[in-house]
């Protein structure tokens, strides 16, 4: 059984095979050759939303954001210094609500800024309102224990 996971490069967007004996923090992207993890969230549009959503075989916390919304800019420094303490467990993305319209009706988005914690596609978390870093890292952990790099 192959328990390599598969991350996509937050800086080209390569699909890129992680084998399970390497450590995630030192891993590079095969093609660009940068880190596939910064500790901060990766910015996604419609499409790259999707490529992380197929690619990626970790889970996901996705921030859904607009740049007019007042909470939604007090909390990205909370969200940016949640991705340093959460990867290499779980990759994390922000999507402007309003680029990506398709994608907040899908999940069904009634406010922002909103957390969906997804795993293989699917929702296994979501929550809306701003939260300090504590509460954004202690709610991802709660809502996926098992977090661990994906297989």
């Amino acid at each position: 059984m192959n328990n390599d996971a598969r991350i996509v490069c937050p800086h080209c967007g390569t699909l890129n095979r992680l084998p399970a004996n390497r450590p995630a923090q030192a891993a590079r992207c095969g093609a660009c050759h940068d880190a596939l993890f910064t500790g901060q969230p990766v910015e996604v549009d419609a499409a790259g939303f999707e490529r992380h959503m197929k690619g990626d075989g970790m889970p996901l916390l996705l921030d859904v954001w607009a740049p007019w919304c007042g909470p939604c800019r007090m909390m990205a420094p909370a969200f940016a210094r949640a991705a340093a303490l959460l990867e290499p467990d779980m990759r994390l993305l922000k999507l402007n609500a309003d680029t990506a319209p398709e994608i907040v009706q899908r999940l069904g988005v009634r406010g922002i800024p909103a957390l969906f914690l997804l795993r293989d596609g699917h929702v296994v978390g979501q929550t809306a309102g701003a939260m300090d870093t504590n509460a954004i890292v202690s709610w991802a952990r709660r809502h996926l224990p098992a977090a661990g790099r994906a297989a």
